[in-house]
């Protein structure tokens, strides 16, 4: 390809509204190009990276026994309020209707549209396993979306989807995806973990997530430096301590405007730890509860709404008023025992706890949680945070960012039973579809690559992704010489099967040499009049920032060892 007939615009400053390095790099190598907050186009060389990614992810996918086919991108109502993710979704789902008035939505995930066609299809255990899988756009209504690509309203998702006829089929299918997905992210050239991961909105069996270390990871990854505990922050469990304070009778206290843990404890002249956060939680279908945590923790979300279901959501003031008389702040367990209550482990047995008084104004101090409140379970419902420690081997647990590149489910039956698809098994009996569901976002993959790898002056994509392989760079086209050689080495090293871009614009060398450290080519040839004069070739590699001089005959073969090297590089790294 010729760089004077392609439509890449690099930019010389970086643009006012970046919010990351990969979303700088992107945009001032003309990658990508944004329409809307959280919607971009992919311009030629923005979209060569993914559909070098879409091409190794087809071919791991193929590799397990996945078939691939397109799922539409827009869904009506009726197949959402089967799975009752109509209502889930919330906010998130784009939503619309069409000229009839029919309730239709922007898919942000297809587990109800796989299980629908899987409902029609599969009928006999002879029919199982499968593994269907699409590269497909998916639609979510980002709140705020961040870091240019990385979360974004409109995105690209390969998602795969195992039928299997039981619990044994789906772990081998599930294992299947464990190692491709491993295999995909090496061969991207990226660096990740592999985690324990919470199932959300898609399931409550067991998940894992593939985490890349990088600075602006919107996850916060739980590792233990003993042993190989790794989990998401919603997933992860650590083991805290129990405290009591100086155990007494209730006295009530006065605590004018005060309603936070901060406010509180710094009014009381106490620990954050020595409070107790009382949190009421209504659904519009079951009971409402109440949540007790210590003041030095935050709820785990993910575990609240595994253990009581995702219609659970935090009450209004107006609620919380009609129930406790007391406006949020100031509301407490004491003498509520018409609702069900719920206690963070670490509450079991602690004393002389301070809480709200549930009047305005006004808390308890001497609260005895086993003697004062009637809890009906104590469950570990907090985040891990510093200090506490590793449940595996009370090893020492630290924290670090990480970008979640793709995810990994055990749906079990979970969508088969709701939406009716079922098999007939040995014995003619009628079973559920044990389903997983497995998914990796491509522009992560090629946002992870620009943070982990991309320098000061701009991309550096490992090769397997790069746009392409060589950068022909011609000092002087106007140059009859030059041009003639520059043709006869793009044609020696096309017949090598390398893709190139040829930059023979008639601008100064400057302007090349640094265009081609934005585009971050791996490999940079570059012809000019001294070279052939001289008969020597200047080779340049992009990572490394290795230089080597050969001469024309020694081109093909050395650019050939490179290529090789930088392939053997990034599998070992």
């Amino acid at each position: 390809m010729e760089f004077n007939k392609s439509l890449i615009a690099t930019l010389r400053e970086d643009p006012k509204e970046i919010e990351s390095k990969s979303h700088r790099l992107l945009l001032r190598g003309g990658f990508i190009r944004q329409l809307a907050s959280g919607v971009y186009t992919y311009l030629p060389l923005g979209w060569r990276v993914l559909m070098k990614i879409s091409t190794i992810i087809r071919e791991e996918l193929d590799r397990i026994g996945g078939q691939e086919l397109l799922m539409p991108a827009m869904s009506p109502r009726e197949i959402w309020e089967e799975s009752g993710r109509w209502e889930e979704y919330g906010d998130d789902m784009f939503r619309f209707k069409d000229r009839k008035g029919r309730d239709y939505c922007l898919c942000p995930t297809h587990e109800e549209i796989i299980t629908d066609i899987a409902r029609s299809k599969i009928r006999s255990y002879r029919d199982l396993p499968q593994i269907w899988y699409q590269i497909q756009t998916k639609f979510r209504d980002e709140p705020r979306p961040r870091f240019g690509v990385v979360r974004s309203r409109q995105f690209i998702m390969k998602d795969s989807y195992s039928l299997d006829k039981d619990n044994e089929g789906l772990d081998k299918s599930f294992q299947f995806h464990k190692e491709a997905y491993t295999r995909i992210f090496r061969r991207c050239g990226l660096n990740f973990e592999i985690v324990d991961a919470s199932g959300g909105l898609m399931g409550t069996g067991e998940s894992k997530e593939f985490m890349a270390r990088v600075e602006i990871g919107e996850d916060t990854v739980v590792s233990c430096k003993n042993c190989d505990f790794r989990a998401s922050l919603e997933a992860a469990k650590g083991m805290g301590e129990v405290l009591k304070f100086e155990d007494g009778p209730i006295v009530e206290v006065h605590t004018p405007g005060k309603k936070t843990v901060e406010e509180v404890s710094g009014f009381l002249k106490v620990s954050p730890s020595n409070l107790v956060k009382s949190m009421f939680y209504t659904s519009p279908h079951e009971k409402p509860i109440i949540i007790l945590l210590r003041g030095d923790y935050e709820i785990n979300e993910a575990t609240l709404h595994h253990k009581f279901g995702f219609s659970y959501q935090p009450a209004t003031a107006e609620e919380i008023n009609k129930v406790f008389g007391a406006e949020p702040g100031f509301i407490g367990p004491h003498g509520k025992k018409d609702i069900d209550i719920y206690a963070d482990d670490l509450l079991k047995g602690a004393t002389g706890m301070i809480t709200g008084a549930n009047k305005n104004d006004y808390h308890i101090r001497g609260l005895n949680i086993e003697r004062d409140v009637k809890i009906k379970e104590f469950l570990n419902l907090r985040d891990v945070k510093a200090g506490d420690r590793c449940i595996q081997c009370q090893g020492e647990l630290e924290f670090y960012n990480g970008l979640e590149l793709g995810h990994i489910f055990k749906l079990g039956t979970k969508y088969s039973e709701t939406l009716g698809a079922t098999f007939s098994d040995e014995k003619g009996e009628e079973k559920p579809i044990v389903m997983g569901s497995y998914g990796i976002g491509l522009e992560r993959v090629m946002a992870c690559a620009c943070e982990q790898k991309g320098d000061e002056a701009g991309a550096v994509w490992p090769i397997s992704i790069a746009p392409f392989e060589i950068y022909l760079l011609m000092l002087n086209p106007a140059d009859k010489e030059i041009v003639a050689f520059g043709r006869e080495i793009n044609q020696a090293l096309t017949k090598a099967a390398f893709s190139i871009i040829i930059d023979n614009r008639d601008v100064s060398a400057g302007i090349k040499f640094n265009d081609f450290e934005l585009l971050g080519i791996p490999i940079r040839v570059t012809v000019g009049p001294k070279g052939i004069k001289n008969n020597r070739l200047d080779i340049y590699i992009r990572e490394t920032k290795e230089v080597f001089e050969v001469s024309g005959s020694d081109l093909v073969g050395k650019c050939l060892e490179i290529r090789d090297h930088l392939y053997r590089r990034m599998s070992c790294e």
